[in-house]
Formats: C-alpha cells, structure tokens, sequence
C-alpha cells in the first residue's frame, strides 16, 4: 500500500513531467560558449532549434540538414547531439516516442510507459532468474536519460556532462590564450559565422517555393566544412585527448540514447511476450491442459516441460530449500523431523532386521520365515556388503550403517530434487 503522507498533496497537484533537470544541464554546458567567436556550441544548438522550428522546411528536407551537419565529425557537432538529447527526452515524456495505434492515434502515455517498464522488472526475473540489467531491460536502460544518468555516477567517476563540460572548457580557455590570430580560434568563430548564417538565410524561405534548394545546400556545405576545418585545426594544436575525449562521451550517449528508443520501441511487443509466456506457464498446473501443449508445440523444450510438469511439481518442498551451498545442517534437521536414524543400536538383531523388510532395495519375500540373524545375512548378501568370516555382529553393524546412510542419501536426493526443479533452465 502507498505511503500516505503526502499522498493527498500529489493528488491535489498537477506533477507537470517535463526533461527541464536534463534541459538545465544541457544549458550548462552551451553557456560554456560565451558567443564570442571561442566555442562552436551555441551556434550549433540554435541552428538545431531554428531547423525544428521552421514551418517551410519538409520533414525529408530538416533531415537531410542534420545528417549532412552530422556526417562529418559527430563528435564535434556537440549543440547537434545535445539537442537529440532534448528532443529524445521530451517525446518520452509526451509519450510520442511510442508507435501509434491502428488508427494513426497516439494511445499511449508517460504513466503508461512507466507502467510497462515496471512489469518488465517483474517479469525477468521470474522468467529468466537474472536481474532485468543482465538483458538490458532495467529501468536505466529504457529511461535513463530522464532519471540523469548523464549527470550523476554511482561510483567516483566524473558525469558524461560533467566531462564534456570540462573538455569544453579547456578548449574555450586554450582558444583565448592562442589569441584570435590562431588558427583553432579562427576556425572555431569561422563554424559559428556559418552556423548563424544558414540560421538568418532560414527565416527568409517562402512557403510553397522551391527556388531555395541551391542556396540551402551550399549554405549547409559551408556549416559542413567548416566544422571539418575545427577538427583539422584541432589536431595542428595538438588536441589529441580532447578529441578522444569527446569521440568516447559522444559514442557513450549515443549508445545510451540508441538503447532508449530501441527498448521503447519494442517495449509492448516485448511484454506481450513475456506475459504470454507466463500465462502459458501458468496453464502446466492443469494436467489436460499441459498435455495438449505438450503435444501440439513443436519445440521439444515446451514438450519436456509440459509433459514433465506434474513430476516436477511433486518434488518442490520448503522443507528441502536452503539458502546456503552447505545443506548439512538443513539434512540432519530433515533426518530427525522424520525419527531417522530410527535404529542406533546395531547389537538389537530384531530392530536391524524388522529396518531391513522395509529398506525399498531388500526382496524380503520369505523374511516373515526367517530368523533376525538369517534376515541379517541375506539383506547384506543383497546389497553386496561382505559376508565371509564375519560375526553376526559385525554383520549386523555394516548392514544398519549401510542402511542409516540410505536413509540419508534418500533425504540428500530430495534436496537435489526440490532444487533441480526450482532452478531455472
């Protein structure tokens, strides 16, 4: 049940989801850019927003933009896939990530999405006995990027934006000790004048008119190799680390990004399938019902489990689960719980004998004819322990200890049972 403190206050309250935590380190980054000719980052982060926001611009046509921008160098188009990231955010929040319905209607929402991450949680385990992590399901790998998996580390690693803010850092601060003369800081406000440029030439397309296409595309091949100037220049400076650095936290949040939209795209399709597979479990406790998937699936797997279930089943017990590799102590509780040993003195001929009639590996056909002692010696003859030259006595000792261990290993076998048949496999 909820906790109620505070429960009446978030029902009385409109929680307004938004990606504002992720919008407002998103925007710590860019203010590294003072829009002073010595970063790249704004620019390029406006020029992402006036392509979205552009009403003459065809969806083919915005596209085409950002992959030509991006083709080059994506690891330096950083205002680029910074803006992917805000984009990708928001339509999980909206829920417009998810595929529509039949009939071309968004049905699905941000509760409803959180609800089926949440199943999933549930559900591997049941099914696959490891954690929803191991399959790259957990809650990180479908939301993470909303829960500030970018901001925060759960060891002493520094945060992807806290490293890609620091690398920009270094580079504005290098920028303006090389001076405005320098090759790198040239070619930096070079990239930023482009940028603008197509910004401006954008605001000035006429609906309907298809006479800007040239323009659009040589101003975008300006944007294009200016950037590829940066990464030239960039290496003449030596900035090696900086561009691993940057290659390694843009493939990091691609990564994370890809799996996102990839987890979330397939996410109802992928529940069906786990809850279908669940229900078809559920149905093996029925024995009719096991015996006609058993015989109408055609992979032997279904098969041995529907046709094995009711054996199965018979040997789950608590009594013989342990949480620890040494059952040891588990068995002897077992083994008193059911009075065993049940004969300790093996000097009490009658008691040895009547334990051998009900030992399940003895023929005692005939035993009800028999002495204690001639029981004694045909049992052992039986279970193939030494006869010759041996007392009654120490007959008797080797046979009760060969039976009392019996006893045990039937117990040890039920354990092996019970755990067999509650492991998954």
């Amino acid at each position: 049940m909820p906790v109620n403190k505070g429960l009446l206050s978030i029902v009385e309250n409109n929680p307004n989801f938004s990606n504002q935590a992720l919008e407002n380190a998103v925007n710590e980054i860019i203010n590294v850019d003072e829009d002073d000719g010595y970063l790249w980052i704004k620019s390029q982060f406006d020029l992402q927003t006036a392509i979205d926001d552009n009403t003459v611009l065809t969806t083919s046509q915005k596209n085409d933009m950002k992959e030509t921008i991006n083709s080059a160098h994506p690891h330096l188009n950083i205002g680029g896939f910074l803006k992917d990231i805000i984009r990708h955010t928001a339509s999980i929040v909206d829920a417009s990530i998810m595929p529509l319905a039949i009939d071309g209607t968004q049905t699905e929402t941000f509760l409803g999405i959180l609800q089926n991450i949440d199943a999933v949680q549930s559900l591997i385990p049941q099914l696959y006995g490891g954690t929803s992590s191991e399959k790259s399901r957990s809650v990180n790998d479908h939301v993470g990027t909303l829960n500030n998996i970018f901001i925060t580390t759960k060891d002493s690693s520094a945060p992807v934006f806290t490293r890609l803010k620091d690398t920009m850092t270094y580079l504005r601060d290098r920028g303006r000790i090389l001076g405005g003369s320098n090759n790198f800081p040239i070619s930096s406000a070079q990239h930023r004048y482009y940028n603008t440029q197509l910004i401006t030439l954008m605001t000035t397309f006429v609906p309907d008119s298809t006479d800007f296409q040239q323009t659009l595309d040589n101003a975008v091949g300006l944007v294009t190799d200016s950037l590829a100037v940066i990464a030239t220049r960039m290496g003449e400076e030596g900035f090696t680390q900086q561009i691993t650095d940057l290659i390694a936290i843009r493939d990091e949040i691609n990564v994370q990004v890809s799996l996102e939209k990839s987890n979330l795209l397939g996410l109802p399709d992928y529940l069906d399938t786990l809850s279908e597979y669940l229900s078809y479990a559920g149905l093996a406790g029925d024995r009719d019902l096991a015996s006609v998937i058993a015989n109408t699936a055609q992979d032997t797997n279904w098969q041995t489990y529907f046709r094995d279930y009711e054996v199965n089943r018979s040997y789950l017990n608590p009594v013989y689960a342990t949480d620890t590799d040494d059952r040891t102590e588990a068995i002897d509780q077992v083994l008193a719980d059911s009075g065993l040993p049940d004969v300790t003195d093996p000097k009490d001929f009658d008691k040895v004998a009547n334990k051998a009639g009900r030992d399940s590996r003895i023929n005692s056909a005939n035993f009800d004819r028999l002495t204690s002692e001639q029981v004694i010696v045909r049992s052992c003859v039986q279970l193939g322990i030494p006869t010759a030259n041996r007392t009654i006595d120490s007959l008797s000792g080797a046979l009760l200890r060969n039976m009392n261990k019996h006893d045990r290993d039937l117990i040890v076998q039920k354990f092996d049972l019970n755990e067999d048949a509650d492991t998954l496999s």
